[in-house]
């Protein structure tokens, strides 16, 4: 649902940059708790494995094709406002590198894809957690159905904003139709995919997904020179990831990004195909970074279509990692000046 440059007028832009950057701005405030119970790290696998998933195309039917956005998984793995962030660096980087959505619709991107997504599923993903029975079993179907809802409201709030400011006339009502109805079979692939990830990291690691951490028993875990960390549900610290979880969040990561993703459909996505069909699309820009060696995910120069797409994922994946890093301890160095400038209690007497 990649929105490129000319769907939107320049005033629907701005706004949509604007609400862009306060979204940022709050989530990297509140980031900063989520940060320091998961660990950077987990935030930075994450924006990578959304990345490189987001690189593998489905077919849904007649001609178009879906990927996940990722946004509710990002918001159960690491939290919301984290998530947020996570949204925000895999958009950028795919805007700036990989000419993947325009660069005057980037604030539109990360409104729809990142903050649209990743509230609804987070919202109803919590909702139905209070409603469900209280164990860890109840996390997948309920971050299931939260991925699955937040795909079709996403298309909704696309044809809010193409209503507000659209580049070509046409009735809405069948744009709305159009894109809901795509992308509410979009949803049931991201439903799948959030439903596969989550049961595997469930099943191995709940105390590094977010929104099971107040369903745990107490977990004892041990590192590798003996140590004992306790977690419990009533202080829901996540054990930072070993490095062998790590090793292997990194080598699934890059297997997707540089293997998987060549067996992707060509199909065009929700929002080209709805465009198509409508009379919209041709109202698309080229990306002023077009010219870029990444450049619809392939290395120039490369001849080798295989060779020069993998490649291309691989270093997607190394970069989207690095920045996720970066701004992740962005985050947890902003909580820790915060409690720096606290003054000390006065002792006692």
């Amino acid at each position: 649902m990649h929105v490129p440059d000319g769907f939107l007028n320049a005033p629907t832009s701005l706004a949509t940059g604007a609400i862009a950057a306060g979204v940022v701005g709050i989530s990297l405030q509140r980031a900063s708790r989520e940060v320091r119970e998961s660990g950077p790290a987990l935030a930075g696998l994450t924006a990578a494995f959304v990345f490189a998933v987001q690189m593998v195309n489905f077919p849904v039917g007649a001609g178009t094709s879906g990927h996940l956005l990722g946004g509710a998984l990002a918001a159960a793995l690491v939290g919301p406002w984290t998530g947020l962030l996570v949204m925000s660096v895999v958009l950028l980087v795919q805007g700036l590198l990989f000419a993947d959505g325009g660069l005057t619709a980037l604030g539109t991107n990360i409104t729809l894809m990142g903050a649209v997504t990743v509230l609804v599923g987070f919202l109803v993903t919590r909702g139905l957690l209070r409603a469900m029975p209280k164990r860890l079993g109840s996390v997948v179907p309920a971050a299931a159905v939260g991925a699955l809802v937040s795909v079709p409201i996403a298309a909704l709030a696309f044809t809010g904003l193409y209503a507000a400011g659209g580049a070509v006339d046409l009735s809405i009502g069948r744009l709305a139709a159009a894109m809901v109805g795509w992308h509410v079979l979009i949803g049931i692939g991201e439903a799948v995919i959030t439903a596969a990830v989550l049961s595997a990291v469930v099943a191995t690691r709940p105390d590094l997904v977010y929104v099971a951490r107040h369903l745990q028993a107490d977990l004892v875990l041990v590192d590798d020179q003996g140590r004992t960390t306790t977690v419990s549900p009533d202080r829901p610290v996540a054990a930072k990831p070993a490095g062998r979880s790590l090793g292997a969040g990194v080598a699934i990561t890059l297997l997707i990004a540089g293997v998987v993703s060549l067996f992707a459909s060509a199909n065009p996505d929700g929002l080209e195909f709805v465009g198509a069909k409508l009379g919209f699309g041709e109202a698309a820009k080229e990306s002023a970074v077009a010219g870029s060696p990444l450049a619809d995910y392939g290395v120039s120069g490369i001849g080798n279509g295989h060779v020069s797409g993998a490649l291309a994922g691989i270093i997607g994946v190394l970069v989207t990692i690095g920045v996720g890093l970066l701004v992740a301890k962005l985050a947890s160095l902003r909580r820790r000046a915060e409690s720096a400038s606290e003054p000390e209690p006065a002792s006692r007497a």
